[in-house]
């Protein structure tokens, strides 16, 4: 009789070689774990009792030892352009937000990595969250599996990208995430290809490398928002630690190891980076590493500084970088009228 040890552990929580030693002091033969295994991340039961090639035995053995804590959708809302926004239900009670958001080519997931922020960001409403905890690898593998059903059942077809671009910064949880984006890509667990997804940072050069090292074959994004350091620094206080020269050491570093292009992510403000030195600035930035500009639509959260549109100047910018030779995307918002757009995710 094996002792206590898991009791009331989220069995999702243990590896499959944690899970084989389980089945062997439990006096069950090893090819067990790989059962159970497949049953929590390829097919993302939540329910020992639905595990049918497991015996009545076994399956109430684990009940005895192990619980599974999944997330519930406890509030769905759908935009008028089509984007469906979850409030995420944990099992302790707190909330995240995801989003599906579809073209007419795919179907996108926007995956939250903390229950609040970290960091500061002035524009971000997640930011004006405090941070709870960081989600448990499961937790963040769920919101994938909810939407890509949703997906399947809304649009017809199953989810094709991912951007951990959600509420929190995914590489102040960088464990779990990394674990997470293992669990989506294997054939063991959701068998999506990692160069559909993307992790987007606000820039912490520290763990940029330490991504580039871990080979997860992912895209990365940065969110930029301006290559001048103390506008930058205005924009995102948190930044003033991380200043923009290490930060892009750190992306010289992700492409000479993943020879992965970086996409920067850019919002426009009236007064505040719509001046032609401001696109110079980002026109150097970009030459320094392969990399490409989506220019994104600001979404309001009530912040009088912010909430201001410069179209000219947006289109100042498409000019310039093009002239420039440098790859540029206008990007616009989705889901805005349920607050589901780009830095309004918090949990209204």
């Amino acid at each position: 009789m094996i002792l206590n040890t898991y009791k009331m552990q989220d069995i999702r929580t243990l590896s499959l070689n944690q899970l084989t030693d389980y089945f062997e002091k439990i006096g069950e033969k090893p090819f067990r774990a790989k059962q159970v295994y497949d049953w929590l991340w390829s097919k993302n039961l939540h329910s020992f009792e639905e595990m049918t090639n497991l015996s009545k035995n076994l399956r109430e053995h684990l009940v005895k030892d192990f619980v599974i804590n999944p997330v519930s959708v406890d509030l769905m809302q759908k935009s008028k352009d089509g984007t469906i926004k979850n409030g995420v239900k944990l099992h302790d009670g707190l909330l995240v937000e995801s989003v599906l958001i579809p073209t007419e080519t795919r179907t996108t997931a926007c995956i939250s990595s903390q229950v609040g922020c970290s960091l500061n960001c002035e524009f971000c409403a997640t930011a004006k969250l405090k941070r709870m905890r960081n989600l448990e690898t499961a937790e963040i593998v769920d919101q994938v599996a909810i939407i890509d059903e949703q997906s399947k059942i809304y649009f017809g077809r199953p989810l094709s990208n991912i951007v951990f671009m959600g509420m929190g910064e995914p590489l102040m949880n960088y464990k779990n995430v990394a674990e997470a984006i293992r669990k989506i890509t294997q054939t063991e667990g959701l068998g999506m290809s990692p160069r559909r997804i993307t992790v987007s940072t606000s820039g912490i050069p520290k763990m940029i490398k330490m991504l580039a090292d871990e080979n997860l074959k992912v895209k990365l994004a940065l969110s930029l928002h301006s290559a001048t350091e103390h506008k930058r620094n205005e924009i995102m206080p948190f930044s003033e630690k991380f200043p923009l020269t290490e930060i892009m050491e750190s992306l010289q570093y992700w492409y000479r190891k993943t020879r992965s292009p970086i996409t920067f992510e850019y919002c426009v403000w009236k007064n505040i980076n719509d001046k032609d030195e401001d696109i110079k600035a980002l026109i150097k930035f970009c030459r320094q590493v392969p990399s490409k500009v989506n220019l994104i639509q600001y979404n309001s959260i009530g912040e009088s500084k912010f909430d201001q549109k410069n179209p000219a100047a947006e289109e100042r910018y498409v000019r310039e970088l093009e002239n420039a030779g440098i790859t540029v995307v206008v990007r616009r918002s989705r889901g805005g009228d349920i607050d589901a757009a780009c830095g309004q995710l918090a949990n209204k």
